[in-house]
């Protein structure tokens, strides 16, 4: 996803190359920022937005944009290093990505749990604890409390973290395969895959019941390391052919209609269909479905700007390629806003106006606010002013006394 006119060795720089630039492919931050904010509307409760959002028009949805971008990107974030710095150094930088996703998920639900608990109190018509299914933590604190630390307690809202985690921290021992053979990443990436159908593998989701992650990491990671495979260039991805994009197209299309409710509403039929095909279209073990709609929707679109990404450098794009470059505060702050947006619905009601005013409210403050986080990330306090701009000073010569000392001058 960087470009460059010319490739320094590993060991040694030029001075010509070190002043080489690295170009930054728009379509991963792009597609990013995309995910972003249709997790967002897709998240507001009673949302009469999310019936347009790519979900309703066939099995894969943001998720998959974001976690097939999350491989593709850490590839490039953490392939490097495990190259220059070697494995152990590598590993050490995963543990510490996933020690900060592990604060982040613990602060985002501490946050959204305070949220719920100070709603209920000042809207006594609505219990939002029991509308994000918190009932258990409240009633059950100290017991609850050392299920979400260790992962065993993840309610619905927050399943997408953990899964992120379980997924990263399987990267050393792809890292360790590509070493061997580059090709033992996709057999392993299936192998895991098919055990976690065959064998159930997975993690409970609560101390209670035996529900599991919403998100099986086991079955999510074929997803991820498609991505990481393709950056890393262990697997080569298609070039545009006509044929196979015409292909896409028709299997995208005719995806639709087993994936729209209300189409299968007017077509009883199509239910039908959709009941055979339905463990294609699971979410939780990541059905077979849901990948190859998404690696058709992405071969069409990587073929569609082919030779044409400068598009997406149009300062129209800029607010979406901000937000997918700030990807993890913005997801952050996204999951909390369209939570809060569904408690203001709840209040002035979800008709057009109220809809759009939460809906467009809450996207600008996402732009905003990636805005700001990639601001404070180039660290402003330490750039050099430039003496260009600055004024020009006549020297200040100090008074002498008669005795040639300096004069003491009054405290201000």
């Amino acid at each position: 996803m960087y470009k460059t006119n010319e490739r320094p060795t590993e060991n040694k720089l030029t001075p010509a190359a070190t002043a080489v630039k690295k170009v930054r492919d728009p379509r991963l931050d792009f597609f990013r920022g995309v995910a972003m904010l249709i997790i967002f509307v897709a998240h507001v409760p009673g949302n009469y937005w999310a019936k347009f959002i790519p979900a309703r028009f066939g099995p894969s949805d943001a998720a998959e944009m974001f976690v097939f971008c999350s491989g593709f990107a850490a590839a490039i974030a953490f392939g490097g290093t495990f190259r220059r710095s070697g494995f152990f150094m590598g590993t050490m930088r995963i543990v510490i990505r996933c020690v900060q996703l592990y604060m982040a998920h613990l602060g985002l639900f501490f946050v959204l749990a305070t949220v719920c608990a100070v709603a209920t109190a000042y809207f006594v018509d609505f219990n939002y604890i029991t509308k994000l299914n918190l009932p258990y933590f409240f009633n059950n604190t100290s017991e609850a409390l050392g299920a979400l630390f260790t992962l065993t307690y993840v309610p619905n809202f927050f399943d997408i973290m953990p899964m992120y985690i379980g997924v990263l921290a399987l990267v050393p021992v792809v890292i360790l395969l590509a070493r061997i053979h580059p090709y033992l990443v996709p057999a392993f990436s299936i192998a895991l895959y098919a055990a976690s159908w065959q064998w159930q593998l997975e993690f409970p989701a609560e101390p209670f019941s035996d529900r599991p992650w919403f998100f099986n990491p086991f079955a999510w990671q074929l997803l991820f390391f498609t991505g990481f495979a393709i950056s890393a260039g262990w697997i080569k991805a298609p070039p545009p052919n006509k044929w196979l994009l015409i292909a896409c197209i028709i299997f995208v299309l005719v995806l639709i209609p087993i994936s729209n409710w209300p189409i299968m509403r007017a077509i009883p039929e199509l239910k039908d269909i959709r009941a055979e095909l339905i463990l294609g279209f699971k979410k939780t073990n990541f059905g077979l479905l849901r990948w190859l709609h998404f690696l058709a929707l992405a071969y069409i679109c990587v073929t569609l700007l082919k030779g044409r990404e400068q598009i997406l450098r149009h300062g129209y794009f800029k607010p979406l390629i901000k937000c997918g470059q700030q990807a993890l505060p913005v997801f952050l702050l996204g999951m909390t806003l369209s939570w809060i947006g569904g408690i203001v619905l709840d209040q002035i009601g979800r008709d057009a106006l109220g809809l759009t005013i939460v809906n467009i409210t809450g996207m600008a403050i996402l732009i905003g606010f990636a805005y700001l986080m990639g601001w404070v990330k180039s660290s402003p306090w330490r750039q050099v002013p430039n003496k260009a701009a600055l004024p020009e000073m006549e020297p200040v010569t100090e008074p002498k006394t008669d005795l040639g000392t300096r004069a003491t001058q009054p405290a201000e």
